[in-house]
């Protein structure tokens, strides 16, 4: 571990974190890997949001939106080339997990283009009894 490294830090967002948020979630957008959030948006993630920190600077975030008793999702995880391969994004995706625990939701889902990293994570593409998501796209992107 470098000194980098030990300055990391995953916590809960706070308000005062959302314009950050946005700016540091704006390439993401850009490159199209992360679809664009307005600021109602962000706010309703506030609840369930985790931002990772390194010297006071966004290098991570994720945020778990919970639908029902029995569903959430992982939403808009992010993190600074800089700092992949590190282990932040799993930090993040961890937080995510552990708040549908204490919410006792019972399934966590994904939206992805990064299958393994998922994976790792411990998700799979079937739950038991074989359920799979299926998805339609109603307009273009």
């Amino acid at each position: 571990m470098n000194l980098a490294d030990s300055q990391l830090t995953v916590r809960s967002v706070t308000i005062d974190d959302l314009p950050r948020i946005a700016e540091f979630i704006e390439p993401f957008v850009a490159e199209g890997k992360l679809l664009p959030r307005t600021t109602e948006e962000l706010e309703d993630l506030l609840p369930h949001g985790f931002i990772a920190e390194n010297a006071g600077h966004i290098v991570g975030f994720a945020a778990l939106e919970i639908y029902s008793p029995k569903m959430s999702e992982v939403r808009s995880l992010a993190v600074s080339p800089n700092f992949r391969g590190r282990g932040v994004g799993r930090q993040l995706v961890d937080r995510c997990v552990e708040r549908a625990r204490e919410r006792q939701v019972l399934e966590v889902m994904a939206i992805t283009s990064n299958e393994e990293f998922f994976k790792q994570c411990g998700f799979d593409f079937t739950l038991p009894g074989e359920k799979k998501a299926l998805f339609l796209l109603t307009r273009d992107l």
